[in-house]
């Protein structure tokens, strides 16, 4: 049922994420940023589904990550939202975001069979074993502290799953964390989904590179040292006969000169939500342990505008040219923010995509396309 092409194919994904959450990826303090609202979703997806973008992943949050705006306070829920999704579009890989804890895993591999039949296998699954302790908090559901135990958990989640979807009789299941009788899930899955995960911790990454097909990583400070962190990953990969694809998360900001793309980066800058930033730099990046706490701090302009995603800012020419730094420095993809999806997203589908369009030979099957290669 699955289209595996979305897995191994080598050319370079694009794919919108989190609208839907208020605010998108920046906590910002202005009055012109993200909804998030339904009709606003719908619209984007159906525009990046015309337009040739890959895949589009939402953020699951529980409680909004406070500051003024209570930044990400309204969510809209990643089951919901991306079956509805995938009945309204059409080619666009619609992936949903799971909290192991928060997700039986029984149920969880029930509504996502659901979900690749609605969408005749475009859903893909976003694992997080999770960090946001007040987030469990609010839910009553304990987040164990240490990061072996809570991959464990995981990796036990996520086998139990692949046994409801392969197993076509009943069985028993006896786990450190979950014991059943009589367990089955139909319609059974013959194919995984592609499966995301942005772990940064050492435990985090062993459970990414056993699992996943695309592993979330920052881009660092230097490009030459994500080149170097791609490298060893796959490495790291190969030695468990797996093949690991790294993706990074990017916010644009594209208009039609370099001054305006410069004030308009500025403006979000100078209004950046300074309690949500700071509790972000304090929780997401403390815990997840993706890099030295030194150099946390050198992130906060990332944070401010984008939840530390890389920004690439100036004309058309200059954002397909920041794209395609990253390509060159190994990733296989990036997802794209931005302050405003359904206003920003066309001009940069009118006049940033044709420019990668020119980068490569378009498949014949897509009619448009933004795919490009080195």
């Amino acid at each position: 049922m699955f289209d595996n092409d979305f897995k191994t194919s080598e050319t370079f994904k694009l794919g919108i994420f989190s609208s839907n959450c208020s605010g998108g990826m920046t906590p910002s303090t202005l009055d012109d940023g993200w909804e998030a609202s339904w009709d606003k979703n719908l619209e984007l997806a159906q525009m990046a589904d015309k337009a040739g973008i890959d895949f589009m992943l939402p953020v699951a949050r529980f409680i909004g990550l406070g500051g003024k705006k209570d930044f990400q306070g309204s969510v809209l829920d990643t089951i919901t939202w991306a079956t509805a999704l995938l009945a309204k579009t059409e080619k666009i890989k619609i992936f949903t975001t799971l909290h192991t804890s928060m997700n039986h895993p029984i149920i969880a591999a029930k509504q996502i069979s659901t979900m690749a039949q609605i969408g005749k296998g475009r859903v893909g699954v976003n694992i997080v074993a999770g960090w946001n302790k007040p987030e469990y908090d609010a839910l009553g559901i304990h987040l164990p502290k240490d990061h072996p135990t809570r991959y464990r958990y995981a990796q036990e989640w996520f086998n139990l799953i692949k046994k409801i979807w392969e197993s076509k009789e009943p069985f028993d299941w006896n786990g450190e964390f979950f014991q059943t009788k009589g367990s089955y899930g139909k319609p059974n899955l013959t194919l995984l989904p592609p499966i995301f995960n942005a772990a940064g911790s050492k435990e985090g990454r062993e459970f990414a590179l056993k699992n996943s097909d695309f592993l979330f990583t920052p881009v660092h400070l230097k490009l030459e040292d994500s080149c170097k962190e791609i490298k060893q990953l796959k490495d790291e990969a190969k030695t468990l006969g797996k093949v690991i694809k790294v993706l990074t998360t990017t916010h644009i900001i594209c208009r039609p000169t370099e001054e305006e793309a410069q004030v308009e980066w500025k403006r979000q800058l100078e209004n950046a939500d300074s309690q949500a930033v700071q509790h972000i730099l304090d929780t997401l990046f403390a815990f997840s342990k993706v890099m030295p706490p030194e150099q946390i701090a050198s992130f906060h302009d990332r944070v401010a505008t984008a939840f530390g995603g890389f920004p690439i800012v100036g004309t058309p020419e200059q954002v397909a040219e920041g794209l395609a730094s990253l390509e060159e420095a190994g990733f296989s993809g990036c997802t794209l923010s931005f302050f405003d999806y359904t206003k920003e997203f066309p001009f940069f589908r009118d006049y940033v995509m044709p420019i990668l369009k020119e980068r490569v030979v378009l498949s014949s099957s897509i009619e448009q396309s933004h795919h490009f290669s080195k």
